[in-house]
C-alpha cells in the first residue's frame, strides 16, 4: 500500500505542476488540433500528462528500492525498457511530428528490451496450435512484441475522453494486483499497485475537468505496462491462465481490431486514418447529443465527462469475469467471445439508431441544467 501511496502523490504533485504551469508551455504541449474528426474538447489543454505518470511509478520504483521489495530489479527494469516506448510518445506531444509506425517500432524496442532483461515472453497462450507454434524457434519473441506492440497502440486508440484510457487501465492493474496477490507474486503485485498509483494521481486532475490529458507518451507508458505485467504474470505463474491477460484487455484490444477492419474492410481506408466513428465517438455523438443538446465550452464538458463512465462499464464487463475464473482457461474463453458479441451488439445497435432504452433513460437522468454544476 505505501507504494500506491507514494506513486499516487507524486504522480498528483508532478501533474499539477504541468497544469499551473501550463501557460508557460502550451505553445509545445497544448493540444491546438480541436478540429481532428476524433477530437471533442473546447479549449487547448496540455497533453503531457504521462509525465506525472511517469514521475509517479519512477518514485514508487525508488521506495521499493530503498525498501528491499522483492525482485525490484524487475521494477527498474521495467521502468527502463518503458522509457522507449514513452520516449516516443511524448516526443510526438510536443513535435506531432512522430508517425504511428514510428511510436510502434519504438513500442517493438522496447518490448524487445523487456525480453532480454525482465525474461518477460509469452511461453504459453492456451490456444489450440498456436501453442505447438511457440516451439519453433523465434515465434515466441514476434508473438510477445506483436503482443506488447498492439496492447500499447489499443490504449492509445481508447485515449479520447476525459478519464476513458486512463481509468480502464486503472482497473486492468487493479485486477492484475488482485490476482498476483493470490498467487503469492508480490513483485507483480506491487508494480501492478505502483502503476495504479501512478495512474490515479493523473486521474484526478483529468477527470471530469480534463484540466490535463495523457498524451501519446502517458497511453503507450501505460499500454506497455499492462501488458507486460500481463505477460510476466502467466509466465512467472503456471497456474494462472494464459487468457487472463487477454479477456483483461477485450476492451482496448477488440476496439483496435475492430477499429482496423472497419476501416480497410468496410470503408476501403488506410488503417491509420483518424476517424469518429469508434464506440466511444459514437456514444458522446449520439447518446449524449440527446441527453444534451447546446454546444457551448460547459456543456461539450459535460458530454464529455459523461461519455467515459458508459466505456468504463464494457471494460468491466471483460475485467470481472477475468478476475473471478483468472485460472480457469476454459471459462475465460467462454467470456472472451461474450464479451465480443456484446460489444458488436451495442455498436451495430447504437450505428442504427436502435440505442438500449436503459443507456438512454440513463443518459436523460445525468443531463442536469448547466447552472447546477
Amino acid at each position: 500500500m505505501l507504494f500506491l501511496i507514494v506513486s499516487f502523490l507524486a504522480a498528483f504533485v508532478t501533474t499539477l505542476a504541468v497544469v499551473r504551469s501550463s501557460v508557460h508551455h502550451a505553445h509545445l504541449t497544448g493540444d491546438t488540433d480541436k478540429d481532428q474528426p476524433q477530437k471533442f474538447h473546447a479549449r487547448v489543454v496540455p497533453r503531457i500528462g504521462g509525465i506525472g505518470i511517469l514521475v509517479g511509478v519512477v518514485c514508487g520504483g525508488l521506495i521499493a528500492v530503498e525498501k528491499g521489495s522483492d525482485d525490484w530489479q524487475l521494477l527498474v527494469a521495467l521502468i527502463g525498457c518503458s522509457l522507449v516506448a514513452f520516449g516516443a510518445g511524448l516526443i510526438e506531444d510536443f513535435t506531432k511530428r512522430v508517425t504511428p509506425k514510428q511510436r510502434l517500432l519504438a513500442t517493438i524496442a522496447a518490448a524487445a528490451l523487456a525480453v532480454w532483461l525482465a525474461d518477460a515472453i509469452i511461453s504459453r497462450t492456451g490456444i489450440p496450435g498456436v501453442d505447438s507454434l511457440l516451439l519453433v524457434a523465434g515465434f515466441p519473441l514476434a508473438l510477445t512484441l506483436l503482443a506488447v506492440a498492439g496492447v500499447a497502440n489499443s490504449v492509445n486508440i481508447i485515449d479520447g475522453f476525459n478519464g476513458l484510457a486512463s481509468m480502464c487501465v486503472a482497473i486492468m492493474l487493479a485486477a492484475l494486483a488482485y490476482v498476483a496477490f493470490q498467487v503469492g507474486d508480490y513483485a507483480i503485485m506491487n508494480c501492478a499497485l505502483i502503476g495504479l498509483g501512478a495512474v490515479l494521481g493523473f486521474f484526478v486532475l483529468n477527470y471530469p475537468l480534463g484540466l490535463i490529458f495523457l498524451g501519446d507518451g502517458g497511453a503507450y507508458f501505460l499500454g506497455f505496462w499492462v501488458a507486460e505485467l500481463g505477460i510476466l504474470l502467466v509466465h512467472r505463474n503456471p497456474e494462472v491462465s494464459p487468457v487472463f491477460p487477454l479477456l483483461l484487455c477485450a476492451y482496448p484490444i477488440f476496439e483496435t481490431l475492430f477499429t482496423m477492419y472497419r476501416r480497410r474492410v468496410i470503408r476501403g481506408r488506410p488503417v491509420g486514418l483518424p476517424d469518429a466513428t469508434h464506440l466511444h465517438s459514437l456514444i458522446y455523438r449520439r447518446l449524449m447529443r440527446w441527453a444534451i443538446g447546446k454546444r457551448d465550452a460547459a456543456n461539450l464538458l459535460r458530454r464529455n465527462s459523461m461519455t467515459s463512465p458508459y466505456l468504463w462499464a464494457l471494460c468491466s464487463m471483460s475485467v470481472v469475469p477475468a478476475v473471478l475464473w483468472w485460472d480457469d482457461g476454459q471459462s475465460l474463453s467462454i467470456w472472451l467471445l461474450l464479451f465480443c458479441v456484446s460489444y458488436l451488439a451495442i455498436y451495430r445497435a447504437i450505428v442504427q439508431f436502435r440505442t438500449p432504452r436503459f443507456l438512454l433513460r440513463k443518459a436523460d437522468h445525468w443531463a442536469v441544467p448547466v447552472e447546477e454544476l
